[in-house]
């Protein structure tokens, strides 16, 4: 007895016609997952990767399967993936670090008010004068050409300040 010639019905995309999504996902899909494994040595990432970027195919397939090179569009596709994650957890990092260097900001805000508080009770000349000197990091001849005196005058208005701020220091020093 003759046993059945079985053939294979040839693909969509063995004729020469574009394949379908599915075809073409079953075609690639370890060849991807495996290079991305080689690039994030991380087969969770690997996966999630991989998986975006055929969802992102599939999302524009029909213009996608009449590509020349269907497949490096997908490998194009996976890298930018890969690369806009790598980015987007540099950045994370970056703030994350950050932010433990920065000062609380209630703390700020009770700084700026006492500073605030403190440099109204001086005379309008001594604060001018620390401003100047303390907060803006000018030099005594820097402010006295701003203030319009001498720089010894800056010195004194400062001193003056401190002495008003601090009454129980020893004038001594």
């Amino acid at each position: 007895m003759d046993e059945p010639v079985v053939t294979a019905i040839p693909s969509v995309g063995a004729l020469g016609l574009a394949p379908t999504f599915e075809e073409f996902f079953e075609t690639e899909r370890t060849k991807l997952f495996r290079a991305l494994l080689l690039m994030t040595h991380d087969a969770g990432d690997a996966e999630e990767i991989a998986q975006e970027a055929f969802c992102r195919l599939w999302e524009r397939w029909e213009d996608v399967r009449s590509l020349d090179d269907p497949t490096g569009y997908l490998f194009r596709t996976a890298m930018n993936v890969h690369r806009s994650r790598y980015r987007r957890a540099l950045r994370a990092a970056k703030r994350a670090i950050h932010q433990r260097d920065d000062v609380d900001p209630f703390e700020q805000v009770a700084a700026h008010d006492e500073a605030v508080r403190l440099l109204v009770q001086l005379t309008p000349r001594q604060r001018v004068a620390v401003v100047l000197t303390q907060l803006v990091g000018y030099s005594s001849d820097e402010a006295s050409a701003v203030m319009g005196v001498r720089s010894g005058t800056v010195r004194a208005l400062v001193s003056q300040a401190r002495a008003a701020l601090n009454p129980k220091e020893d004038l001594s020093r």
